[in-house]
């Protein structure tokens, strides 16, 4: 290739060699061989019309030499040479299949080109390494928000320094706190969990007719055992409650977690409701209170959430909850559509042979529980037009209700996987003789994926820059 002066053009024969340095590997290449793809970075040279284009394909160019500099890794260049000779690109096994197609990437040689021997084992290790890299992110957002809470619960350790009783104070949150962190602990832990079981269950007897008693005036009263069980179990909740209170590390914030909100929840109708019958005993004119009293004692069911103070499944199961907010949105909006559609099908076709579907709100009951695959038969279609739009709602429901699913139970494995990890390390903590260390965490782990999140992140935007390039030349 022989350059003038910028902007003077360039005078290129059918046959000239152009000389190539990458990274010290240099080498003469035809111009023919390289016009046989034009698409690629070194047929596009042929093309360039002044210095400054060069520079936009290269990294150097040597005007005496007329030597093409390109800073890349000499050892991948030979696979580039062999495909210009060959017109077919191969791949060996010990190469890194992320650097192969980067450097491929850079360039302009797509991945059609790989050879058939080549291709299957190319792609299919390409999949692998962006599934390695989807767990990679997600056990990076774990150990990042793992590492988080740990500090969080460091910190709140440290607090107990400068008060009053502040060691004992500490032994004793922990202990309540914390289920495992010590043989009393567990115990407090077991008698809490029975003392919420025995409550739920007699609510539920009190329902039942066996169990029911009526004084002189032939209304319903509570049967002394229950009322015994309740009072018992409401004393220990409170005292639950109140000691938690007392040595919580930080007074301000203590009902901003969601456990203490339980725990408060769970005992407030007890309280509400001996409030609102003196009320009502005091003054006859507010006799309908009693049914808000009665609305009250239905709120004990929410006593079964204490669990998820000694479970670490349900303490999984809220926060993939609270972090899947998107999925579930994704969810009751798949079910809408499909509710929307095969109700409008349904009252079509089922209208003037079923009364049952004989408008669409019905057929919203109907669709509703068809997609959902519960199927209580109270409404059926009754023609084979019917019958066949409820097949094929069924099978909608199915395939709506399973792909979001997929995304929520992914989740629901990461959290528990990231509880049990933090409960691990929660209960290895020593705070006996003060706080002199941080507790044993993986901070080359931890740093590990914060630069390899880095590393992708720059990667991704030197992915970029080809197709930016590209896109500006075609507007051009």
């Amino acid at each position: 290739i022989i350059l003038g002066e910028p902007g003077a053009g360039a005078r290129m024969d059918d046959n000239a060699a152009i000389r190539i340095n990458v990274g010290g590997f240099k080498k003469r290449l035809q111009s023919d061989t390289l016009s046989r793809f034009p698409e690629t970075r070194l047929a596009r040279l042929l093309q360039c019309q002044s210095k400054e284009s060069i520079l936009e394909l290269c990294d150097d160019y040597d005007d005496t030499e007329k030597e093409f500099y390109f800073d890349r890794n000499p050892t991948l260049f030979p696979y580039v040479l062999n495909f210009y000779n060959t017109g077919r690109l191969h791949v060996m096994a010990e190469l890194c299949i992320f650097s192969f197609s980067q450097e491929i990437e850079y360039w302009g040689i797509n991945e059609f080109f790989i050879d058939s021997c080549c291709s299957s084992a190319y792609h299919c290790r390409k999949m692998d390494q962006c599934r390695e890299d989807w767990d990679d992110r997600s056990e990076e957002g774990s150990t990042t928000s793992s590492f988080d809470e740990l500090l969080e619960f460091y910190n709140d350790a440290t607090k107990f320094d400068k008060q009053l009783l502040g060691s004992a104070r500490r032994r004793i949150w922990l202990m309540l706190d914390n289920p495992g962190y010590s043989v009393a602990s567990r115990i407090i832990s077991i008698l809490s969990i029975l003392v919420v079981l025995g409550s739920i269950a007699t609510m539920c007897m009190n329902s039942m007719s066996e169990y029911s008693l009526m004084d002189s005036e032939g209304q319903p009263r509570e049967d002394p055992r229950f009322e015994t069980v309740e009072h018992f179990g409401i004393g220990w909740f409170t005292l639950e409650l109140v000691a938690r209170f007392i040595v919580a590390p930080d007074l301000l914030h203590f009902f901003e977690h969601p456990l203490n909100m339980i725990d408060l929840v769970s005992i407030l109708p007890f309280y509400l409701t001996l409030l609102i019958n003196l009320v009502v005993e005091s003054s006859p004119a507010l006799a309908n209170l009693g049914r808000v009293a009665q609305v009250l004692r239905l709120m004990r069911i929410f006593r079964i959430l204490k669990l998820a103070r000694h479970s670490t499944g349900l303490r999984s199961l809220g926060a993939t909850l609270r972090n899947s907010y998107k999925e579930v949105g994704l969810l009751l909006l798949y079910l809408a559509v499909g509710v929307s559609f095969f109700s409008v099908i349904a009252y079509t076709v089922e209208k003037e042979d079923s009364e049952d579907l004989s408008t669409i709100p019905a057929c919203w009951w109907w669709a509703t529980v068809s997609m959902t695959t519960v199927g209580y038969g109270d409404v059926v279609p009754v023609s084979i037009a019917g019958k066949l739009t409820a097949s094929a709602c069924i099978l909608a429901g199915i395939l709506v209700v399973v792909l979001p699913i997929t995304l929520i139970f992914n989740k629901f494995s990461l959290f528990y996987k990231r509880q049990k990890q933090l409960e691990i390390a929660m209960r290895s903590c020593d705070f006996d003789e003060g706080i002199k260390e941080v507790p044993s965490v993986n901070l080359r782990n931890y740093y590990a994926h914060k630069v390899k999140s880095l590393m992708a992140s720059l990667s991704n935007m030197s992915r970029s820059s080809p197709s930016e390039h590209s896109l500006n030349e075609s507007v051009h």
